[in-house]
């Protein structure tokens, strides 16, 4: 599937299969271990051509859809992209690193290491213009009046987000951490690169995640030895849930601004109802193709049996798990 495009997408409505093979072709980029990395150089060339021309379109009242992979970000990104006012960006991070040089979690793009925490400071005047300046070029080129942006690990950067997009419309997916785990070893699995697909070049983002997040806060102090041993894949992905689902509810508790909190089983069980409330939240129409297109792709999944993992970090998970409402129960 090329784009997240599938015949159904396309029959739902033809006009939008341009916004997604621009986005595809022009403005997101490769990851480090998918095909067709040659694209790269140019589009980041692109992106300085972007920079150079007068500004003609701006990206206003943008959405964000933020939280962690695996989580039903990337068929919410999908199912928004058929909206008639809409463009689709899937994880443009070409775009984000064209613009700060800094954000490379992965090392796709630089050998340079990047940052998991970015705020309203870390970005001067310049990065800021590029950044809307690229949203703009992307939006002018598609034919549309907003853009969707998916990048799950802007989650840790809204500070940054409320400088460029003041007004920017920011959605945190959550779904069931035994389910996201087992989802997450299943998807490396079925990747040539395994667990260095999702961890990056030589392990990076696990180390970045580890020194920037894990590190400081106490509430991994006790399990902090054991962690840095870690080396089953699923352990690390909950590890990374967790860490996730914790700078969730922080947002959630601190936000000063409106922050859509949206569970994949809701969405997934009541795809209609759920949309129109996310269709509220982002002040956009009401579209019935698009209700129409969720209502046939969503499905509730059979859950995962429950996840088995390092002595030390089980209880932590499961106390995550209860905090967002979800019922850990005993591995098989």
């Amino acid at each position: 599937m090329v784009a997240q495009i599938d015949r159904r997408f396309i029959q739902a409505r033809p006009a939008k299969l341009w916004p997604r093979l621009l986005a595809y072709a022009l403005f997101e980029g490769r990851p480090l271990t998918t095909r067709g990395r040659w694209i790269n150089p140019l589009v980041l060339a692109g992106y300085r051509l972007w920079g150079a021309l007068p500004q003609r379109r701006a990206a206003t009242d943008p959405i964000f859809i933020l939280g962690l992979g695996r989580t039903g970000t990337t068929v919410l990104g999908t199912i928004l992209a058929l909206h008639r006012d809409l463009g689709y960006l899937n994880e443009p991070k070409a775009l984000w690193h064209a613009a700060l040089g800094d954000d490379d979690l992965i090392g796709s793009y630089s050998a340079r290491p990047g940052r998991y925490r970015m705020g309203r400071h870390d970005a001067d005047s310049g990065k800021l213009r590029r950044l809307r300046r690229y949203h703009g070029a992307y939006l002018r080129l598609a034919g549309c009046r907003r853009v969707v942006d998916k990048y799950p690990e802007l989650l840790f950067r809204t500070g940054l987000l409320e400088a460029v997009f003041p007004e920017a419309r920011l959605i945190i997916l959550i779904r069931n951490g035994n389910d996201t785990c087992q989802s997450i070893e299943q998807w490396s699995a079925r990747n040539a690169a395994g667990a260095d697909d999702w961890w990056g070049r030589d392990r990076r983002k696990w180390r970045i995640m580890l020194e920037e997040l894990v590190a400081p806060d106490p509430y991994f102090a006790r399990a902090l030895t054991a962690i840095r041993r870690f080396e089953r894949h699923r352990d690390m992905a909950a590890l990374e849930w967790i860490v996730t689902m914790r700078e969730a509810l922080r947002l959630r508790a601190s936000a000063t601004r409106g922050l859509f909190f949206l569970r994949y089983e809701d969405l997934a069980r009541k795809p209609r109802e759920q949309l129109a409330a996310l269709f509220d939240f982002c002040a956009l129409e009401r579209d019935e193709t698009v209700l129409d297109y969720a209502a046939a792709v969503l499905r509730p999944r059979p859950p995962y049996p429950a996840i088995e993992l390092h002595p030390a970090l089980q209880p932590l998970f499961d106390e995550t798990m209860r905090t967002l409402g979800y019922r850990p129960s005993e591995p098989a």
